[in-house]
């Protein structure tokens, strides 16, 4: 039913399962890490604005750079063309999705929100700017000073876990599952990550409220 979801409303489907897998993760990484809002549940204002980002940002973008990525290498089934397809998805393209005052912690708790693998650096780029807007960044110098400071963690994370994802996802499935492959890996690190990110805030502000 999903694949053929994908098949048949491509676009549609990985906005829907994009913005729910984004959602999903930031209320799971919270719960996980015992992060409750002031209001005392795990819901935050977090929770619908990276549901917009995965759906209207991520997935658009994601959809457009893959579907490039594969039909660049349709057809080519060699080594050196997976190796190469490999290379280009990393150094031109991130497949996957950790300061001004904005920075390095927001962008670390929603490391892989965007729900599906992206291609680096050009989604990379657009998921730093975003998730520093969702962090409360209001000028482009926060943005860039986001960006700027993000970048090469965020793109060692990806050349380390995205070529073995596609090597694996190029030796034994089909394009059309992709998707929904990469999104499960995307989710499971994403959250690890997200939670363990959100434990170390809530311990730095429990020793600084000792401190004090």
């Amino acid at each position: 039913m999903y694949l053929k979801q994908l098949q048949t409303n491509p676009l549609r489907t990985k906005m829907l399962t994009s913005g729910s897998l984004a959602a999903t993760q930031e209320i799971l990484a919270s719960w996980i890490a015992h992060d409750k809002s002031k209001h005392g549940h795990y819901v935050s204002s977090r929770v619908p604005k990276m549901a917009v980002y995965g759906a209207f940002i991520s997935a658009p973008l994601g959809h457009v750079l893959i579907s490039i990525l594969q039909k660049l290498f349709a057809g080519r089934t060699s080594l050196r063309a997976k190796i190469l397809q490999i290379l280009v998805s990393n150094l031109i393209v991130r497949i996957w999705p950790p300061n001004s005052g904005h920075s390095v912690t927001a962008t670390s708790e929603s490391f892989a929100n965007t729900g599906l693998f992206q291609i680096s650096p050009i989604q990379n780029t657009v998921y730093l700017a975003s998730m520093a807007i969702i962090a409360g960044a209001r000028t482009f110098h926060q943005v860039r000073a986001t960006v700027r400071a993000g970048f090469m963690p965020v793109m060692k994370v990806s050349w380390i876990t995205s070529p073995l994802a596609l090597a694996f996802a190029q030796k034994f499935l089909p394009e059309q599952t992709w998707v929904p492959f990469f999104n499960i890996i995307a989710f499971i690190i994403g959250t690890y990550i997200n939670a363990h990110t959100k434990k170390k805030r809530l311990d730095a502000l429990r020793r600084k409220v000792c401190i004090q």
